[in-house]
């Protein structure tokens, strides 16, 4: 089984970018955006229709591609996480999380003991229907999983350093039009400046406890600041954006490089999936 990339360049603090995909159904959109020289994807599950059949079949065509696939549940609780993992998604981006109890049962339910409570399925999409011993796969399985959680009320930030620490938990991010209307800045001209300083107390609480920051922007400037506050995982637009003055003409991926770089998608250039993309838009990654 492949390794997890998206965990491993987390961990080394490599700069990656993906894009949502909360549309296009069918599992080849995969194809497309990783040939576009994106570093993963991810599946919006909270404000879409994908099916769990539809993010199944997804995600064995991300692993079959080794091209990361992130999916956020609808919920952050025991029966979706538990689905998710157990048909092979190896990244969740959990939404609503409010307090560090709220934490600590996601990073629970995300891993097998000793390092927490996951439901037992030792035969599955997730051990690509391979027989391990229980100690192997729990301890392999474990180490694969990546997780997210995003934090999106004022309760959240009042409780951001107990959030951060709790173990388990891999990256935080913070989801910022529901948090705007949480702080009654949605719309408003405060709404940029409060939560600019929302994420870097965000990025600071995460630094302190050795997580990453995963950040979501719609502009290449916008990219370029998050990488410089401090983000690693960043999230460029989605699958329905199109820009003011253009819509997209050819596919989503050939579309989504143009945005980027003002060309066509190239061939790849040596440096594995998304390697190419990634050093043209984010200069700042060093390698």
């Amino acid at each position: 089984m492949n390794p997890n990339a998206y965990r491993e360049r987390a961990e080394r603090g490599e700069v990656q970018l993906g894009t949502w995909v909360t549309m296009i159904r069918t599992p080849a959109v995969l194809t497309l955006l990783r040939s576009a020289g994106l570093d993963f994807v991810r599946v919006d599950m909270e404000h879409s229709s994908f099916s769990m059949e539809t993010v199944a079949d997804m995600a064995i065509l991300a692993r079959a591609l080794d091209f990361p696939m992130v999916v956020r549940p609808p919920e952050g609780n025991r029966e979706w996480i538990t689905r998710l993992l157990d048909a092979g998604v190896w990244n969740l981006h959990v939404p609503q999380v409010d307090t560090p109890e709220q934490a600590a049962a996601v990073a629970s339910c995300c891993r097998y003991a000793p390092l927490g409570e996951r439901g037992m399925y030792g035969f599955g999409p997730h051990t690509e229907y391979r027989t391990l011993p229980p100690a192997e796969h729990m301890a392999a399985a474990n180490a694969r999983v990546h997780v997210t959680i995003m934090l999106e009320t004022k309760e959240a930030f009042e409780r951001l350093d107990e959030i951060a620490s709790v173990p388990g938990i891999d990256a935080l991010t913070l989801g910022p039009t529901d948090l705007a209307q949480n702080l009654g800045v949605l719309g408003t001209p405060k709404q940029k400046p409060v939560l600019d300083e929302h994420r870097r107390r965000l990025v600071e609480a995460a630094r302190k406890h050795g997580k990453a920051v995963a950040m979501i922007t719609d502009s290449v400037e916008g990219v370029r600041q998050m990488i410089a506050l401090g983000a690693t995982i960043i999230n460029y637009s989605s699958d329905t954006h199109s820009g003011p003055a253009s819509r997209p003409r050819a596919s989503p991926a050939s579309y989504l490089h143009r945005l980027l770089c003002g060309t066509p998608p190239q061939v790849d250039d040596g440096g594995g999936p998304g390697r190419a993309l990634t050093r043209l838009l984010c200069p700042l990654r060093g390698g």
